[in-house]
């Protein structure tokens, strides 16, 4: 991978944005399409899927491998190398995909519909151009206004103790002062307003708070220890009294983000909470999961979402039975905090609400 950067000309070396948008761009399609990857499961082709498809703005990887796929995430197990394209793992606007089967087994390979050359210090393609994995701008875009934060960590963080003007709220270009732990060279901040607690349905443990971002906030200077003198530089919403400031974490998708099954037995796991607060819960909806690093789930984790079944009165017994689980849609995990996580629904069969269970897929 890193070898890859020698391919990028020196003037998008040197502005980080161009970076971000390589790295978001391309290098999660390479991560998902890299071959070689031992998979415990077998793909198997959907029942009806084209022989070929001609790839299309707006597209994402995850919605083409569905279409052929019963198991989208298998796709690199499938994924044919074809030597006269100088970078298979590179999906554009206009190529062409074919289904195939070799020894039995099925096969997808690529035909490029245009000219896509990468070459040192050349780009006739621009890389950013190559289809996302999901819809990624939904996720940054959450990310920028959502984050869990443990119990410790919000018992830790440092607060708002005071406005510049001893106002009870404060606003862009304002003078905050902080008061608490401030990590020794860290000048940018995040502004935060704890919301609601993320208890566990079956032990009622307290997993982390919700965290509202608010805005940014540049230190100044050093007061008296341990209070710090800060500029507000960016808010959503008025800044208060008691609001966490916590050092800025920069929440890019990155390589090791990649759609594939969890490696562990995933237990007693369900959707605590939905962003928005609907009741019914469709693809491309946000949930929060009970389960998070503690429990081994990675970003990328595709999860299976079942809804519990029915119960019904048996005729001939005169006595209620509780049916199977239902598979109701399919999840992926995208930011893991040690004791929940967020899960992007990737796929619906049915409306899904809060409580319906997360298990391996």
């Amino acid at each position: 991978m890193t070898r890859w950067l020698t391919n990028v000309p020196s003037a998008s070396r040197n502005n980080r944005l161009a970076l971000r948008g390589w790295w978001t761009s391309v290098l999660l399609i390479c991560a998902l399409l890299l071959p070689g990857i031992a998979l415990a499961q077998e793909a198997s082709v959907r029942a009806g899927a084209p022989e070929s498809y001609v790839v299309k703005k707006g597209d994402t990887l995850w919605g083409i491998s569905d279409m052929f796929l019963e198991q989208p995430w298998l796709w690199p197990e499938v994924w044919d190398v074809n030597p006269q394209i100088d970078n298979p793992h590179l999906i554009f606007p206009g190529d062409t995909l074919y289904l195939s089967y070799v020894d039995g087994r099925p096969r997808l390979s690529l035909t490029r519909g245009r000219d896509v050359k990468l070459a040192p210090n050349m780009r006739i393609t621009p890389l950013d151009l190559a289809i996302p994995v999901i819809p990624l701008d939904d996720i940054d875009a959450f990310l920028m206004r959502h984050r869990i934060i443990g119990p410790e960590e919000l018992e830790d963080s440092s607060y708002v103790v005071a406005g510049g003007q001893e106002h009870l709220i404060t606003a862009n270009g304002d003078t905050i002062y902080g008061r608490g732990y401030f990590p020794e060279g860290e000048r940018a901040y995040g502004i935060y307003r704890a919301g609601g607690a993320y208890r566990d349905p079956i032990s009622l443990e307290v997993l982390g708070y919700q965290a509202q971002d608010i805005g940014n906030a540049q230190v100044k200077s050093s007061l008296t220890d341990p209070v710090v003198e800060l500029e507000v530089t960016r808010v959503t919403e008025e800044v208060r009294i008691t609001d966490r400031l916590l050092p800025l974490d920069e929440r890019i998708l990155d390589a090791t983000f990649q759609p594939r099954a969890p490696d562990v037995d995933i237990e007693d796991a369900f959707m605590i909470e939905v962003d928005g607060g609907v009741t019914q819960i469709g693809t491309w909806d946000i949930v929060v999961i009970n389960k998070g690093a503690r429990e081994g789930l990675e970003k990328g984790h595709v999860l299976a979402v079942y809804q519990t079944g029915a119960v019904v009165f048996d005729e001939i017994t005169q006595t209620n039975v509780s049916l199977p689980d239902v598979r109701a849609g399919l999840a992926m995990v995208f930011e893991v905090a040690e004791k929940a996580s967020y899960v992007l629904v990737l796929k619906s069969n049915r409306p899904l609400k809060v409580m319906d269970k997360v298990k391996n897929p």
